[in-house]
């Protein structure tokens, strides 16, 4: 019964109207007291949620990137920086309300509407963030967005800092790239809520390892935005906070020469006179054997990092993981391979430590070893074999037959001695190195052979040519150049393992060290072998170079070298050329590591490049004279 619905008439008496008006009026009190009470708790009690309620109606936070920590050499030269990038973007909203937009920008900037529209959808952040389609705009385009601004909405025209490469492919590999975040690795860094889809973060090398250092702190603009997501202003800036620097182990002049060295190593073993080699990959490493410090580390096929900037072309993508083009974004330097006779002073030191050879041991090296019988009979790479020949002469000449006849021996003993030593020494073991995608090698065993072989049973039993090929770094073998690196940088320093890395400091953007990268107790351990088979070894290796198959590669050469040949044999490929050093013999500053995949043989192919990369770390002007030498580096 509504309030205008009561009337009096002359019959009804007021003692029954009285009533009927006290109960309405309790109801209409009612009514007004529960609409004053909602009033009130929105207000007061829940005002703030509900303002934060309106507030998201017209409100965006649009995360801001921080510019990345700066990347230097041990002597602080620049080596990975950011630069400013005039760049145009385009709202997806606005985009989806004009299709016309797409189709004036495809010719404003002379890209394919699919080309824009691939730029627009290939994240997967906020939709009301703006997409940067294309970076360093010439004068021309710049000028041409300006003057038809008027008729490009939600078009900016953008400043950004992105990722600078001075240098530019040198060191990809080492410094790796850039790209947006994965699933996988958003459900990792999920629980930390730094990240959201769509961030850029480092996927390989340093820029992956170190990336909570490099990384910085995002800064915010708020944006207000009409109902369909448009925006209309822009409220309040909130700046980022940079990276921090990083100062790497790497010496930029030498890594320069390492590449260059390679590169020229390849060429010439695929073009130079004699016989000619596919040559079509490889690496290099400098170590210091006093650290572990990482002073170079090139690898080839190569690739231009500031591809990624921005995300990479599909058309890009798949030429850098295509087979014909040989993957260039692989690190060669941590790829396992057969390491050939850069092996054998693993087999010396187990040889000697274990009592199966002696430095007095003599062999006769007719060319043709039948230790396994006539049927199984194996060649030595000197084919008119070397003649009576020392432990000494052995490693000097690379003679297959005084490592088959330690093969044979480890055999007969049976313990498997030959796989406990390449272990103890290092092998099938990761080095630790502060990169990624590091391999682990392998040192094959019966164990090994009868899980690899399940489905073939006829070769998943270990033969005595087993053991006899891997003591020569053939066979199943495989070695990482790193690993190789380590090895000899224990043998050069007297016996001590360090853990190679690449990182030295945390530097402050005013040039500072915050923070050095400190080896830790565990970042270094003694070979178990005696001082005597080290200095063997070393002595074996020093005659490698005075009189052996380094011997060439290093006439002339003024400061004393001690290194190993290495040719490993592949299946239905040329052979991969392998060369390992260090100097000076007497206080050794300098590992050095040299593969060349396919590149034939070692003394010819590798070993050259290496003394191009020694005497580059010595500051020698190495062309044969005007040597001039600083003891001091």
């Amino acid at each position: 019964m509504k309030l205008t619905d009561v009337t009096l008439d002359k019959n009804t008496k007021p003692d029954d109207v009285r009533p009927r008006l006290v109960v309405l009026t309790f109801i209409v009190v009612g009514l007004f007291l529960v609409l004053i009470s909602r009033l009130w708790f929105m207000q007061v009690m829940a005002g703030e949620k509900y303002m934060e309620m309106a507030q998201g109606n017209y409100i965006r936070s649009i995360p801001v990137e921080a510019p990345r920590g700066i990347i230097y050499d041990r002597n602080g030269l620049v080596l990975v920086d950011n630069r400013p990038s005039i760049g145009v973007s385009i709202s997806p909203a606005v985009a989806k309300e004009d299709p016309e937009l797409l189709e004036k920008m495809s010719d404003v900037l002379r890209m394919s509407v699919d080309e824009i529209k691939e730029r627009l959808t290939e994240k997967k952040s906020d939709p009301l963030k703006p997409r940067i389609v294309k970076r360093d705009l010439d004068d021309k385009t710049l000028a041409s967005i300006e003057e038809h601004k008027m008729s490009l909405p939600g078009v900016d025209i953008v400043t950004e800092s992105i990722r600078g490469y001075p240098h530019g492919e040198l060191g990809a590999h080492l410094f790796g790239y850039l790209g947006e975040i994965s699933d996988r690795e958003m459900a990792e860094f999920e629980r930390t809520g730094d990240y959201l889809l769509g961030d850029i973060t480092g996927k390989t090398g340093v820029e992956n390892i170190y990336e909570g250092l490099l990384r910085g702190q995002k800064g915010s603009r708020q944006l207000e935005v009409n109902a369909s997501g448009r925006p209309l202003s822009v409220i309040r800036d909130e700046d980022p906070v940079p990276g921090h620097n990083l100062m790497l182990s790497i010496d930029l002049k030498i890594q320069k020469a390492a590449e260059q060295a390679l590169t020229d190593a390849m060429n010439r073993a695929r073009s130079g006179p004699g016989e000619r080699f596919v040559a079509d990959a490889g690496a290099a490493i400098v170590l210091d054997p006093r650290n572990g410090e990482i002073l170079a580390m090139a690898s080839n096929p190569t690739y231009n990092p500031e591809l990624f900037i921005g995300g990479i072309s599909k058309k890009n993508w798949n030429e850098l993981t295509a087979k014909e083009n040989n993957y260039p974004l692989n690190n060669r330097a941590l790829m396992a391979y057969a390491p050939g006779s850069t092996f054998k002073p693993v087999t010396l030191i187990a040889a000697l430590e274990d009592g199966l050879a002696t430095i007095d041991d003599s062999f006769n090296c007719t060319g043709v070893w039948y230790g396994l019988g006539k049927k199984w009979a194996k060649a030595c790479w000197e084919r008119s074999g070397h003649g009576g020949i020392g432990v000494l002469g052995g490693m000097a000449e690379s003679c297959d037959i005084v490592f088959y006849v330690m093969g044979q021996n480890f055999q007969k003993d049976g313990r498997e001695r030959l796989q406990y030593w390449a272990r103890a020494l290092g092998f099938e073991a990761r080095t630790g190195v502060d990169l990624a995608t590091e391999a682990q090698g392998r040192i094959p065993d019966k164990e090994w052979k009868r899980d690899f072989n399940k489905n073939n049973p006829e070769y998943r039993r270990w033969f005595p040519g087993d053991t006899v090929n891997m003591a020569i770094g053939q066979g199943d073998v495989l070695a990482t150049p790193l690993q190789v690196a380590t090895f000899y940088g224990a043998i050069a320093n007297g016996g001590m393992v360090y853990r190679p890395h690449i990182g030295k400091a945390m530097i402050s953007w005013d040039g500072n060290v915050k923070r050095e990268f400190k080896p830790k107790p565990e970042d270094k351990k003694r070979l178990p072998v005696s001082k005597d088979t080290i200095t063997y070894t070393q002595s074996s290796l020093e005659k490698v170079i005075e009189q052996g198959t380094g011997a060439g590669a290093f006439n002339g050469f003024p400061i004393k070298v001690a290194g190993k040949t290495g040719t490993s044999e592949v299946r239905g490929k040329d052979d991969f050329a392998w060369f390992v050093c260090y100097a000076p013999v007497d206080e050794p500053k300098f590992v050095v590591v040299v593969l060349v995949e396919q590149g034939g043989g070692g003394g010819s192919t590798a070993a050259p490049a290496a003394r191009k990369i020694l005497a580059a770390a010595f500051g020698l002007n190495d062309r044969g004279a005007g040597y001039v030498y600083d003891p001091s580096r």
